[in-house]
């Protein structure tokens, strides 16, 4: 080795570690002084939960906590393809009854039985098939019956009540 290359110092391991002690206790610090800086701007005034307890605190660790979050804030439901063609099945009167016209009517059931359809011929996750395909001209006369039966019933429920006229005292102005 030449005299112009230098070996590196020794290392001091105990200086190395007080100075990475000190460098945590400064962070500790700054992190402080950020959060009283932005308590004093009002950064954390009317947040969303203030003054409640934090939810799910202190409770058991449970790793699938942001799905049911999720479900829970999005209301999604989650039924085998059995039981929501069940659901679907007892729904379909009202959701037809919310249609204007018979293809729209017609479209609605067909879709339905085709779902139907598709659930018999894919292997079952849950519960046995028990939801049958709608006849669409039967379903289509019921649903008119249940039009015309809603129109006849109408007019008798909501008589026009006879409106009541306010007379109104006026002040002098003075």
């Amino acid at each position: 080795m030449s005299a112009s290359e230098e070996l590196p110092p020794p290392v001091d391991r105990d200086a190395e570690r007080a100075a990475a002690r000190a460098r945590i206790e400064q962070q500790q610090t700054w992190v402080d002084i950020q959060i009283r800086r932005a308590m004093e701007r009002g950064d954390f005034d009317n947040l969303p939960g203030a003054g409640k307890p934090i939810e799910g605190l202190g409770a058991e660790h449970d790793p699938d906590w942001w799905v049911k979050k999720l479900i829970e804030r999005e209301q999604v439901v989650v039924l085998p393809p059995a039981l929501q063609l069940r659901k679907d099945d007892a729904e379909l009167d009202g959701l037809i009854d919310r249609l204007a016209t018979e293809d729209e009517v017609r479209t609605a059931v067909e879709e339905f039985n085709a779902r139907v359809i598709r659930a018999r011929y894919t292997p079952v996750d849950g519960p046995p098939l028990i939801t049958m395909p709608r006849d669409v001209d039967q379903t289509v006369a019921a649903w008119r019956a249940r039009r015309a039966a809603r129109r006849t019933a109408r007019p008798a429920a909501v008589a026009p009540q006879p409106r009541r006229r306010r007379w109104r005292v006026r002040r002098r102005s003075r």
